[in-house]
């Protein structure tokens, strides 16, 4: 008998968000536990997790979209999906609020709670970019960027120079750390790559900008290799603008601290994360940065209290770093810590099912690799600097190991081989927003 049909009496485990953290607390309760043992229900309004170190090659059309999201149901055979959200918990009745389309809200009685909700686009009020700029957390918003470079192209191919071409043919990027260089090399990439398929637009009429707050992009890597990163996209035609705010993007006017003004059709803002808000409905202990906090063995605390029957990991939690390499003494948040996380939340779930000892989360950076476009990478670890071509091979060497479930791993690189061979993918479908339009548009109507 698998866990999902386990008897009535077996310990129910409810599982908030399938992400990293979600996922693979799941896929690995399922290979620990005995049959009938527990009941295990993932709970996430998607039906997949999306792998977003992927995400900048899916706006560069490196990968197809669908190849970097991992489908819940067909690798967790025996675990409950609910295709739904968590809305509220309250831990002191073991009790949480499920909202599902099409149903009224219910509730659900757990034994066992892990909340690994993730994270989202931390945002600040600046007069339009909740209008027009677009985030890069989710598979869809990097399918979006990558729609609106190409349809922009199409658009600009057919005008003359002018304000109007100028605006399709900017590109701007909010935030300079791992995500927002890895998203703007790729974009800088892309549009250098198409350009042969638009003999009406030269290099010098498309427009990259970058704009970072502080003086420097990368903290994870050091600032000689930060600064080669910067002339090397520099060198392709990709400006990147250090200690200066973005004070507007009202109706795609970018007006900058420095006195500068552009305007763009393409915002892309990376400017950081936040714990999903969700956790606030809940009566779950959250530190300052709104973060569940917790021990290093993933268990939920209040202060030196622990919150009996309560986990937490991935993005939504603040976990002790005890190699001493985390910001401010917490695991970043990242996808490394999340999945390794996960694989022991699931075994300490499992050892207190049992009655056995639990163990403390401690896992030492294995360095930061990023991709800059196709053969540009850099590689820091420690005092070790690599970039190049040889640093962008370690990249995708590495995701490529990463990525979740071997027919995935499998999908990704058999798409960068016929890529290699093919080139890449220059379509666009960005009708998919409007679906029935050209069914609507011409369908006959019954007379009036």
């Amino acid at each position: 008998m698998s866990a999902i049909n386990s008897g009535a009496n077996a310990p129910k485990i409810l599982i908030v968000g399938g992400g990293y953290a979600g996922f693979y607390t799941a896929f690995k309760l399922e290979k620990h536990l005995k049959q009938g043992e527990a009941e295990v229900t993932l709970v996430d309004p998607l039906p997949y997790l999306t792998y977003q170190p992927f995400l900048p090659e899916v706006v560069a059309g490196s990968i197809e979209a669908r190849h970097v999201v991992t489908s819940h149901r067909r690798h967790l055979r025996k675990t409950n999906i609910v295709s739904g959200k968590v809305t509220n918990v309250d831990h002191k009745t073991k009790t949480a609020t499920i909202e599902v389309a099409g149903l009224a809200p219910y509730k659900m009685q757990y034994d066992q709670i892990v909340v690994t909700a993730g994270a989202v686009s931390r945002t600040f009020p600046i007069p339009g970019v909740a209008d027009h700029a677009i985030g890069l957390k989710t598979i869809e918003e990097a399918v979006e960027i990558r729609n609106r470079i190409m349809t922009n192209l199409d658009k600009a191919a057919n005008l003359p120079a002018g304000a109007a071409r100028d605006r399709l043919l900017t590109f701007v990027v909010v935030g300079g750390g791992f995500a927002g260089i890895e998203t703007f090399a790729e974009m800088r990439s892309l549009v250098s790559y198409l350009l042969r398929y638009y003999p009406t637009i030269s290099f010098a009429d498309t427009h990259f900008h970058l704009i970072e707050a502080m003086g420097r992009i990368m903290p994870e890597v050091a600032q000689d290799t930060s600064e080669w990163v910067i002339a090397n996209l520099d060198k392709r035609g990709a400006k990147i603008h250090l200690n200066t705010q973005l004070q507007s993007a009202e109706n795609g006017k970018i007006e900058l601290s420095t006195g500068e003004s552009f305007e763009s059709d393409v915002i892309v803002w990376t400017a950081g994360v936040m714990a999903h808000p969700f956790v606030r409905n809940t009566d779950l202990p959250l530190d300052e940065r709104g973060r569940i906090t917790a021990k290093a063995t993933l268990q939920v605390v209040e202060g030196e209290k622990v919150i009996v029957d309560a986990w937490t990991a991935g993005d939504v939690s603040a976990v002790p770093d005890l190699s001493g390499g985390g910001v401010g003494g917490f695991c970043v948040p990242n996808a490394q810590h999340a999945v390794r996380q996960a694989k022991l939340l699931a075994k300490n779930i499992v050892a207190t099912l049992r009655n056995q000892t639990i163990e403390e989360y401690l896992h030492k950076n294995l360095g930061a690799v990023a991709g800059l476009g196709i053969g540009v990478g850099v590689y820091q670890y420690k005092k070790l600097a690599i970039k190049g071509v040889i640093a962008w091979f370690m990249h995708r060497g590495y995701h490529g190991l990463a990525m979740p479930m071997w027919e995935r791993k499998i999908r990704v690189v058999s798409g960068w081989i016929w890529n290699f061979l093919l080139r890449r993918d220059i379509v666009a479908i960005s009708a998919t927003k409007e679906p029935r339009l050209a069914f609507e548009t011409f369908a006959s109507r019954p007379k009036a």
